[in-house]
């Protein structure tokens, strides 16, 4: 897999905050079921590792990914755990040698023009657009297909159901990242016919 697939498993990838890892499977099949194969466990908690290396063993069916890549260490203790893809909010040389080095696919955040270029010319077309509705949404992507055509992204950060559509429709964008899909209080709670509803929403969604 390379990174360019990550964007054609689904309109949308989840972005998972686990506070306890035993939530990790049955919310993975619960996205699983609802049609959203790619899930993003963020390395935002201690329990992160430890939820992406239960997915990997016990839903086959799902492409977990490890969000909220920053360091080296982080990229080389996803890769560890189990995750096929790697996510970073921005991305420094020393981080993108890191995820180079994991051999996995992986979108490197960028948030301007020239953050994109400077990926480009390393030979990177996918990427990650943070944070979408405050780096200037669906516009400053629109703005951003003429003179650099040959990337897309995965816009992520104050995407929703109200605007995903709006993203999705256009043509430098392969995909959208959100966190609506797993609420706190919904995990908490252990709804998960609560996720796999939120999940078959998104699923569904198609260009506005």
């Amino acid at each position: 897999m390379i990174a360019e697939d990550l964007f054609d498993l689904a309109p949308v990838i989840p972005v998972v905050v686990l506070d306890d890892a035993a939530d990790a499977v049955p919310l993975a099949r619960a996205l699983v079921e609802g049609g959203l194969p790619a899930i993003e466990v963020t390395l935002r908690t201690p329990a992160a590792p430890e939820a992406i290396e239960r997915i990997a063993a016990e839903v086959p069916d799902a492409v977990v990914g490890a969000g909220t890549v920053v360091r080296p260490e982080d990229a080389e203790r996803a890769a560890g755990a189990g995750a096929r893809f790697l996510v970073s909010p921005g991305c420094t040389p020393a981080l993108r040698s890191a995820m180079e080095a994991t051999g996995l696919p992986f979108l490197p955040g960028v948030a301007t023009a020239s953050e994109a270029m400077a990926l480009l010319e390393t030979g990177i077309t996918a990427m990650k657009f943070f944070p979408a509705e405050a780096a200037g949404g669906a516009a400053a992507l629109r703005a951003l297909a003429g003179p650099l055509p040959s990337i897309r992204f995965c816009p992520t950060g104050g995407i929703s159901p109200r605007n995903a559509a709006d993203y999705l429709a256009l043509g430098n964008v392969g995909c959208v990242g959100g966190s609506w899909l797993t609420p706190a209080s919904v995990v908490g709670a252990g709804d998960w016919p609560r996720v796999r509803k939120l999940a078959a929403e998104a699923a569904s969604l198609r260009p506005a």
